[in-house]
């Protein structure tokens, strides 16, 4: 990819550049895509509730294992439903939204950083989301938060170009939609998609004290838009079930971001060293890239609005859910496509210039910062992770140890003797070679996939037969098996849904015990621990698959 300065370089069209884009992020995002099994519990949840619309014909109420599921809108639900539809029921299928969304993303960040700030802008910023080591985590999984994410993203760029145009159908066209990708992020993971635009805008408007902007947002249309879009789906399943609403905004939403409702308390500050680790390797320029942006940006707002926002945007989303007392690593993923466009301009400013002292400096950390790291990684990870291969695993580490070792030399080597565009390139070249290693060897670090042990049972099953999980809700399981499951002596996340509606597929151990000991075929599915004291008690079970942590046992002989 040629990174020479926008300003001498030959034009090249927007669709060769973006063609370009879409073709190096296709392939960083899309190699090995279903190469691994489902992860345990959120990639088997989010593609065992969209395998079950599929299988039943039921699309506007999300099930998991039958059982009523609120805690998420629709929309990824249906975007799998159509990949299950055309693609077939696959990890690669089940994976291809996120990493759709992720390429997205990366050219999304591309067409911004070009019109804002010129062309190899535009192309570093693509470089540094895509090789972000938290993006690329993220767009290799299924979950909401890269697609939510993304349509945030999108929501951004589209007001922010919008704005940028004079009075007339273009910036109409634009802000409505800025509105309708709100609405889509809404209908993805709820209150954000709406909530994190009203907030970065307002208080943007607030820094410039801009106020006629309100008028040329088409304020009015917008939000009827907006609700044609995202209401219609909240109206049918509150008329359905009365207290969803309840549940979902107070619940889901209030409860949890005011108090630990869910279990997830963390500090104020937890998200520093997650943002700090999650932009690796690009962390080494963050303080620069900030001073570079923030401080004209803030003296003469008026000439730097658009930079201002993106800081905005970053700054209000981080303090946001810093301020939650629930907290989870993939929340901060919204700030890292307007972060990464702040990065990307500092560097373009720098790709020509001497070294300074802040360069100098991190090329300078970066050898030893990544030494260590490396050797973490090398050593650490293998004696305090386990794993169903551990001999592979000490093997895959040592090799993404040494390989992130060597970057990081090599880059701060590059950088000091050759100059800051030489030593990115290769910290990028070598940083892009370590992501895909991880990637690779993610499947040793997953103790919790029980996708060998249900392909051995598959075969094994009849209609009537009953797959129990007992203690434990192993969420793969039903997605492997092609069917529901019953679950024993466990809730957790099902708790709501089961007081809804009659679920006898949800019980306690003595109904179970009963099945246990009836004529019919039952399997249960659960932690080898627990198969042991359960054989302690006497508890008659044939062996039917196993590994290191779970097993799959029968009450009758194979």
């Amino acid at each position: 990819m040629s990174l020479t300065p926008h300003t001498t370089s030959p034009r090249r069209s927007w669709s060769s550049d973006i063609f370009l884009v879409t073709f190096v992020a296709a392939l960083l995002f899309g190699i090995m895509l279903g190469s691994r099994e489902l992860g345990v519990p959120d990639e088997a949840r989010y593609s065992e509730i969209p395998r079950q619309m599929v299988a039943s014909g039921h699309y506007i109420t999300p099930r998991l294992d039958g059982v009523l599921y609120f805690e998420k809108p629709p929309l990824f639900y249906w975007l799998q439903t159509l990949s299950i539809r055309v693609l077939g029921l696959s990890e690669w299928s089940m994976r291809f939204w996120t990493a759709f969304f992720a390429v997205l993303g990366c050219v999304a960040v591309y067409a911004a950083g070009r019109s804002l700030y010129g062309r190899r802008a535009g192309l570093l910023s693509a470089l540094v989301l895509g090789t972000s080591l938290l993006y690329f985590g993220m767009g290799h999984v299924v979950t909401l938060d890269m697609t939510v994410s993304v349509l945030l993203s999108l929501t951004l760029f589209a007001f922010l170009f919008a704005h940028r145009e004079p009075p007339g159908w273009r910036r109409r066209l634009g802000m409505w939609a800025a509105f309708f990708l709100a609405a889509l992020a809404t209908l993805t993971k709820g209150l954000i998609g709406v909530v994190f635009p009203m907030m970065a805008i307002g208080l943007w408007i607030m820094a410039l004290w801009d106020w006629p902007i309100l008028r040329r947002m088409y304020v009015l249309t917008g939000f009827c838009l907006f609700f044609l879009v995202a209401a219609p789906w909240h109206i049918l399943v509150q008329l359905k079930h009365p207290t969803f609403l309840h549940y979902y905004f107070i619940r889901q939403h209030f409860e949890r971001y005011l108090t630990d409702v869910a279990h997830r308390y963390q500090p104020f500050w937890y998200f520093l060293p997650i943002l700090l680790a999650g932009i690796l390797p690009w962390s080494a320029f963050i303080v620069q890239s900030l001073r570079f942006n923030l401080a004209p940006a803030w003296r003469d707002r008026a000439a730097h609005a658009e930079t201002l926002l993106l800081a905005i945007w970053v700054g209000s989303i981080f303090v946001f859910f810093s301020a939650s007392d629930s907290k989870l690593v993939p929340y901060i993923l919204p700030v890292f496509p307007p972060l990464a466009i702040l990065i990307g301009r500092y560097l373009d400013a720098r790709w020509d210039q001497p070294l300074g002292r802040g360069d100098r400096w991190a090329f300078r950390v970066i050898a030893p910062v990544g030494v260590a790291l490396g050797a973490a990684t090398a050593f650490v990870v293998p004696a305090t992770r386990p794993s169903l291969d551990p001999h592979a695993m000490a093997i895959a580490m040592a090799m993404l140890g040494a390989i992130l070792a060597l970057t990081s030399v090599a880059a701060s080597w590059a950088g000091l003797r050759r100059g800051l565009a030489v030593g990115v390139c290769t910290l990028a070249a070598g940083f892009s070679l370590f992501l895909l290693g991880v990637n690779a060897s993610a499947p040793y670090l997953d103790t919790r996939s029980v996708k060998t042990l249900a392909l051995k049972l598959r075969p094994l099953l009849t209609p009537q037969a009953i797959v129990a999980c007992y203690g434990w809700y192993y969420q793969d399981v039903p997605f492997y098996l092609r069917r529901r499951v019953e679950i024993v002596n466990y809730k957790g996340e099902l708790g709501y849904g089961t007081t809804l509606e009659k679920t006898p597929w949800v019980m306690r151990g003595p109904a179970f015990w009963r099945q246990w000991d009836s004529h019919r075929t039952v399997y249960m599915v659960t932690s080898r621990s627990t198969y042991q004291n359960l054989r302690k008690r006497g508890i008659r079970m044939h062996m039917v698959a196993g590994n290191r942590f779970n097993v799959i046992v029968g009450n009758k002989a194979s």
